[in-house]
C-alpha cells in the first residue's frame, strides 16, 4: 500500500504483527468517530485564537487593508504551528501513541487554524465559512465517490498523487529557506492568473491525498489492525484536512484581493 500522506505511508499498517490477537482490531466506524472527536477538538481551540480581536486598518498611501494584531493570538498561532509540526513527527514516529498525540497535534493545530482564519475573515468578510464549507464538501463528496467505485485508488494513482504531493512539498521547503534571503518563488503567493492556477492545482492534489486516505485505512482494518491503529487513521484525515483547509482559503483570498 501507497499513501502520499506521511502520517500513513507504507509502513504505517504493517508493524503490528506483534500484538494479542484476542485484542480489539481497528473499523472504519471507529476511525471515523475518532475523526470526529479530533475535529471537535480543533475547533474548540480554534474558537479560543478566533476570538481575540485583530485591527483592522487602511493604509493611507497604498488604499489597501493592514493588520495590527492584538494580544497575544501571533503567539499562539505561531506556537500552535509548531506544536502540531512536531507532535505530528511524534504521531508519525510513535503511532503507539496516537490515543494521546493525536488529540494534542489536533489542540494545537487547532490555535494555529483559529488565528489565521480570524485573519483572513479580518481581511475579506465572509472568506471562513466558504473556505470549511468547501473543505467538507469536498470531503463528503469525495468520500462518496471512492464508496461508489467512481473513483478508485489504483497503483498509477497513488504514483502519480505521491509524486505531486512530493513535488510540492519540495517547493514549500525551497520557498520557507529562501525567505530568509528574502528570495520569494515567482506567482506562489501572487494573485495572477498562473500564481491563482498554482493555488488551484495544489487544492486538487490535496483533495485527491483523501481518496488514499479512505483507501489506506480500508486497508487497515480489513487486515485487522490494532486498535490504537484507528487513532492514527484518523490523525492521517487530520492532516490532509488541515492542509486542503489551509490551501482552499489561500486561494479565496487570492481570489479576493483580485476584487
Amino acid at each position: 500500500m501507497r499513501s502520499a500522506n506521511p502520517a500513513l505511508n507504507d509502513k504505517t499498517f504493517s508493524n503490528y504483527t506483534d500484538f494479542d490477537v484476542s485484542s480489539e482490531r481497528m473499523t472504519l466506524m471507529g476511525t471515523v468517530h475518532k475523526t470526529g472527536a479530533l475535529l471537535l477538538i480543533l475547533l474548540v481551540t480554534a474558537s479560543f485564537t478566533w476570538s481575540m480581536v485583530f485591527d483592522v486598518g487602511i493604509d493611507k498611501e497604498t488604499g489597501r487593508k493592514v493588520l495590527a494584531v492584538s494580544g497575544p493570538v501571533g503567539l499562539f498561532t505561531i506556537g500552535g504551528a509548531i506544536g502540531g509540526l512536531i507532535f505530528a513527527m511524534i504521531t508519525i514516529f510513535k503511532p503507539r501513541w496516537a490515543p494521546f498525540t493525536a488529540p494534542i497535534y489536533a489542540a494545537l493545530e487547532g490555535l494555529f487554524i483559529g488565528g489565521i482564519s480570524a485573519f483572513a475573515e479580518k481581511m475579506y468578510p465572509g472568506i471562513v465559512p466558504q473556505a470549511a464549507g468547501l473543505t467538507f464538501g469536498i470531503l463528503f463528496a469525495l468520500l462518496g465517490a471512492y464508496r461508489s467505485g467512481l473513483i478508485r485508488a489504483t497503483e498509477n494513482f497513488k504514483l502519480g498523487v505521491c509524486a505531486a504531493t512530493g513535488g510540492i512539498f519540495l517547493v514549500y521547503l525551497a520557498s520557507f529557506i529562501l525567505g530568509f534571503f528574502g528570495i520569494g518563488i515567482p506567482f506562489l503567493h501572487d494573485a495572477s492568473p498562473i500564481g491563482i492556477g498554482i493555488s488551484v492545482f495544489i487544492c486538487i492534489i490535496a483533495a485527491l491525498n483523501l481518496v488514499l486516505d479512505f483507501d489506506f485505512i480500508e486497508n487497515g482494518a480489513e487486515r485487522g489492525a490494532p486498535k490504537y491503529m484507528e487513532w492514527v487513521g484518523a490523525f492521517g484525515l487530520m492532516v490532509t484536512l488541515v492542509w486542503l483547509y489551509i490551501e482552499i482559503l489561500h486561494l479565496l483570498m487570492k481570489l479576493n484581493s483580485r476584487k
